[in-house]
């Protein structure tokens, strides 16, 4: 039987021992039927994963030994994703997808263009269920790192939240100069680590928003021709960044010990 794979919001470093909540507990116990002595594998989404055993079953808690350390895969770029909020439950497909893809950031926006709007009372909830999604997303496909969902911010508060060491890139379908495969490719651009990409909603940016993030560094570039529907579109950015730079790019990459 393939070993669960359980994550942990504490930061697991340092520890011999781990005590989960009521979530896992039912999942556990009554889902998967484990007993006290089954082995498990735990993360904590900062980088840290362990193979463990169940000690011991209480009413509200399970208590887990860790053992041996498992090695990860180093990541080799930081890539931030800034996503205008579309309609519906679109958000909550691009979350799944770019935590999966190995988005280290997702930054969920206002744009002029947004259809969706969400009310002060509703952020916090959203936030909470986008950052449950990424937390699978990585569970799933076994990364010891989660990616972090952030608060809804204004368009102006996005743009300011880019590093100035990363790499600004906006997507503009009226970009007609350069693509993301001209920058990538470029030399200038060949030790880039960090990377801030910010992908508008359904009806695109307005061309005060793309003058106001030129000013503050970020450069304006397309996917080309094609024009993809925006779920797509954060999905093919993310994956040609990685195939340049990232995890795509280097099929046997050392593991660390």
């Amino acid at each position: 039987m393939t070993i669960p794979r359980i994550y942990n919001p504490d930061s697991l470093e340092n520890k011999t021992k781990c005590e989960l909540g009521q979530d896992n507990l039912k999942y556990l116990k009554q889902v998967i039927r484990l007993k006290q002595g089954d082995k498990v594998n735990i993360f904590d989404g900062f980088g840290h994963e362990f193979e463990a055993v169940i000690k011991n079953f209480s009413p509200k808690t399970v208590l887990l030994e860790l053992g041996k350390t498992i090695p990860q895969a180093g990541k080799e770029i930081l890539i931030t994703l800034a996503q205008a909020i579309p309609k519906a439950g679109k958000m909550d497909t691009i979350v799944k997808s770019a935590a999966e893809l190995g988005t280290d950031i997702i930054i969920p926006f206002d744009a002029a263009r947004s259809v969706s709007r969400i009310s002060c009372e509703k952020s916090s909830l959203k936030i909470k269920r986008w950052q449950k999604i990424a937390g699978e997303a990585a569970r799933c496909c076994h990364s010891s790192h989660i990616a972090k969902v952030s608060e809804v911010l204004s368009f102006a508060d996005m743009l300011a939240s880019a590093s100035g060491n990363a790499l600004r890139l906006i997507f503009w379908e009226e970009e007609s100069q350069k693509t993301v495969k001209d920058i990538l490719t470029n030399e200038s651009v060949a030790t880039t680590k960090n990377f801030f990409v910010v992908v508008g909603p359904e009806g695109g940016f307005s061309r005060d928003e793309v003058s106001m993030a030129k000013e503050r560094g970020f450069i304006s570039v397309s996917l080309g021709k094609q024009i993809l529907k925006v779920e797509t579109a954060a999905v093919a950015i993310i994956s040609i960044i990685q195939y340049e730079k990232g995890i795509f790019g280097n099929r046997f990459q050392e593991v660390k010990k």
